[in-house]
């Protein structure tokens, strides 16, 4: 008998009166599923007739035995349906019976017989950066935060950030021509939600109470699935000039970006004593609001925030009058820098562990490269740190690319960590004893990689690295981008493959891909899709990775999907750039504008990585890929057939495609800079004529591409994040279509420019006047 026909069974569903919200959330998924009725009784008795099964927060005396130390689910299920399900906490209670429910349900029911206990791989499994439940993805089409959250549950997450911004964009404001209140949307401070005395009346009320509110109902749907709620923010960050008109001696650090900000903007003074009680009457009121709020991560030094004196701040160390004296050393700086930050901490923790005791703060250490060993050394009970890897000082990266050893261009936390060292585990350890923790930044879609799409399938890479981590002693993981909506992704493997990790780090992957594939696809067909998955993961290991920023958010900001590659991009006139310029997330003299190798005053990448990047990519990822497409392709007529036009072949297929369509994009970005710089740097007309060959092949392989993407916006799978709220520099709308159209065109017109880039760009730009010729 399989656990599904036991279930049939299940004539009562017992729980305790009182008991967490999740409990009452998992009697009635049960309830739905089987019919029966949910009985709230004051006290549970042990099991003893058939067809009753308890979900309960206490475990049954016969289920003690095995009991694991630290999280633990307990489930017995027999034949006639009498069993139960217990948890040490609801984090995990309707993960695992849900787990249990899909995943596990055509097993056979012996094995519940006398009753399982489960470990959690991982015990705290956050979100981090969540991209759709609150940063730029909360305007995507069709999202639906209840189902979402619910599907962080069934994946065996145990924390979720929620304070995300009830509005498209924040108040944030600045000169005509910035882009820098764009930064201002994501990861909102604790001050776009709640007041102090201090700083009553600087934003709308009715904009803190809407915002609140959306935080909130974030909080109502963690709680409804057991979920632990919490806090992602930039901190300390700036705020309005008028803040500085009333206390003119409470300004603190100049935070903003000089080359993407068209005015400075300001912190408070954190080294003030009535800042630090600004901070703490916030976190307060907060908790006030939503006690069960359990932890905030602070990211800083970036976005519009900013630590005093500290040395990555982009001017430079500055700050208020409070907390460095004229003539000090870089030693004693650093540590004056880092000890301030460490108070903040402490000050957030402790005013709201006052209402839960168990409150942390988490922070990322990158942006502290400057003051790293005073920050390390004061991390303590209730302090931690997220972190790509512990061994690194800054942005550094300690590991390089699985393929090409050669290369650290790999994001943190995606698809390309895949190594972990031996001194991870001893810094980890320091940790620990401290009563610390750090919490690894692990990434499997929807964000850190293949941005804007979604759905990317990795099956086995995702168990690997989880393997890694979990071998290695990891605990914490900090889930970047978070999952992605049911409804956009309805064949999510990586995160299935997650869920199944979570609840059963033993498992066996192949078994599990291929039980996987039987259920979406059917026995005839699920061999074509593990191939598949197979094919794709070797190709994707064979992307050498242009330059990070290209392969998560700055496809988008820099609009690599609609901009027209062609040999001089100032040969189209302005007027005719308007349609994507328009919407970049960049300034009028950003050489990026002209020049894909260059962002601000630093490059991204250069020719001769560019041309080797382009030979790896035709040699070594094509053959794979396209594999995967064609071995899907195959059987589509007979999952057609089978299941609908809405099916797993059909999904899978487009967004491989979609896949090519990105690679084809970031194969052409390098072959744009390999070319244009090897024209203008050739000295024989021989060599000119080869970079001006390749570059008019680049440009119909990318005129073909773009018209391959146009035919998959139609397919009717949803492949990309993506906005019906109005185009914005974070998100493509709805009028991608039309964008790639004129894409099209301009590079058609262009195709037989002469190759140029004007390298005093960005002197040029900055000495004309914003809307001038």
């Amino acid at each position: 008998m399989t656990i599904a026909e036991a279930l049939e069974n299940v004539q009562q569903i017992q729980i305790r009166a009182g008991s967490a919200e999740v409990y009452e959330t998992a009697a009635r998924e049960l309830a739905c599923r089987t019919g029966a009725p949910v009985l709230r009784l004051k006290r549970l008795e042990r099991v003893r007739r058939a067809g009753v099964f308890q979900i309960t927060d206490r475990p049954a005396p016969a289920g003690r035995r095995g009991q694991a130390a630290g999280d633990w689910i307990q489930i017995r299920l027999r034949k006639d349906g009498s069993g139960f399900v217990a948890s040490s906490s609801p984090h995990f209670l309707y993960g695992a019976l849900v787990s249990v429910l899909d995943a596990a349900s055509d097993r056979d029911v012996t094995a519940l017989k006398t009753g399982v206990t489960l470990a959690p791989a991982f015990t705290w499994n956050r979100t981090c950066y969540d991209l759709f439940l609150n940063q730029e993805g909360r305007v995507q089409r069709g999202l639906n935060r209840e189902t979402y959250v619910r599907r962080l549950a069934e994946c065996g997450f145990s924390h979720v950030e929620v304070n995300g911004l009830a509005f498209p964009m924040g108040l944030e404001t600045g000169p005509r021509g910035e882009v820098y209140p764009m930064f201002y949307t994501y990861c909102p401070a604790l001050d776009q939600f709640v007041h102090s005395r201090l700083n009553k009346g600087l934003y709308p009320f009715y904009y803190l109470s809407a915002n609140l509110e959306y935080l909130k109902q974030n909080a109502a749907l963690a709680r409804k699935y057991g979920l632990v709620p919490g806090l992602l923010c930039f901190e300390p960050r700036s705020v309005p000039e008028e803040f500085f008109a009333r206390y003119p001696m409470l300004r603190g650090a100049r935070v903003d970006h000089p080359f993407r900000s068209f005015k400075p903007r300001y912190t408070m003074t954190i080294a003030h004593p009535l800042v630090r009680e600004h901070y703490a009457e916030m976190i307060a009121a907060l908790l006030r609001e939503v006690p069960e709020l359990g932890f905030l991560t602070v990211w800083s030094n970036d976005s519009g925030s900013g630590f005093e004196h500290t040395k990555s701040l982009y001017v430079g160390r500055n700050g208020g009058a409070y907390m460095i004296r004229e003539w000090r050393d870089e030693a004693d700086i650093a540590r004056t820098a880092g000890e301030h930050v460490l108070a903040f901490f402490r000050t957030l923790r402790d005013a709201a562990r006052r209402v839960n005791p168990s409150f942390r703060v988490i922070t990322r250490l990158e942006s502290f490269y400057g003051e790293h060993d005073t920050i390390w050394s004061g991390l303590e009970e209730g302090v931690e740190v997220e972190t790509t890897s512990l061994i690194a000082r800054g942005w550094e990266m300690p590991y390089t690319h699985p393929r090409y050893p050669d290369s650290r261009q790999i994001n943190g936390g995606s698809v390309y960590q895949l190594a972990f060292a031996e001194q991870e585990k001893a810094l980890m350890a320091d940790l620990e004893r401290r009563s610390s923790a750090a919490h690894f930044y692990f990434a499997a879609g929807p964000h850190q990689m293949f941005a804007p799409l979604i759905g990317v399938p990795y099956p086995c890479l995702t168990w690997r690295r989880l393997k890694l981590r979990w071998e290695n002693g990891v605990r914490h993981l900090s889930h970047v981008g978070g999952t992605s909506p049911p409804e956009l992704v309805p064949f999510n493997v990586n995160h299935e493959i997650l869920r199944r990790f979570q609840f059963d780090p033993a498992m066996d992957p192949g078994e599990e891909i291929t039980r996987l594939a039987r259920r979406w696809a059917g026995p005839d067909l699920a061999p074509a899709l593990v191939e598949a998955w197979v094919s794709a993961q070797e190709a994707i290991l064979a992307f050498p990775n242009i330059t990070t920023l290209y392969s998560t958010i700055g496809f988008t900001w820099y609009r690599l999907w609609v901009r027209p590659l062609v040999p001089n991009i100032e040969a189209i006139p302005r007027e005719e750039r308007a349609y994507y310029e328009d919407f970049m997330c960049t300034t009028p003299h950003n050489p990026n504008n002209v020049d894909l190798s260059r962002d601000v005053l630093f490059t991204l990448t250069t020719a001769a990585k560019s041309r080797l990047d382009v030979e790896r990519i035709d040699t070594n990822l094509w053959p794979p890929l396209d594999r995967a497409i064609a071995r899907l392709d195959g059987v589509a007529e007979q999952a057609s057939a089978t299941f609908g036009p809405r099916n797993v072949i059909a999904d899978q297929v487009v967004r491989l495609r979609a896949l090519r369509c990105w690679f084809m994009t970031q194969r052409n970005v390098g072959a744009w800079i390999a070319g244009v710089y090897g024209w203008m740097e050739a000295r024989t007309r021989a060599d000119k004529a080869r970079h001006r060959a390749a570059l008019r092949a680049m440009m119909n392989k990318e005129i073909e591409n773009s018209r391959e993407l146009t035919r998959l916006l139609d397919s009717g799978v949803e492949f990309m994040a993506t906005t019906d709220k109005g185009e914005t520099p974070l998100m493509h709308g709805s009028n991608l279509k039309t964008l790639l159209q004129k894409r099209i065109a301009l590079m058609e017109r262009h195709l037989d420019d002469e190759p140029y880039i004007d390298h005093r760009y960005t002197e040029k730009m900055a000495g004309r006047m914003l809307g001038g010729d």
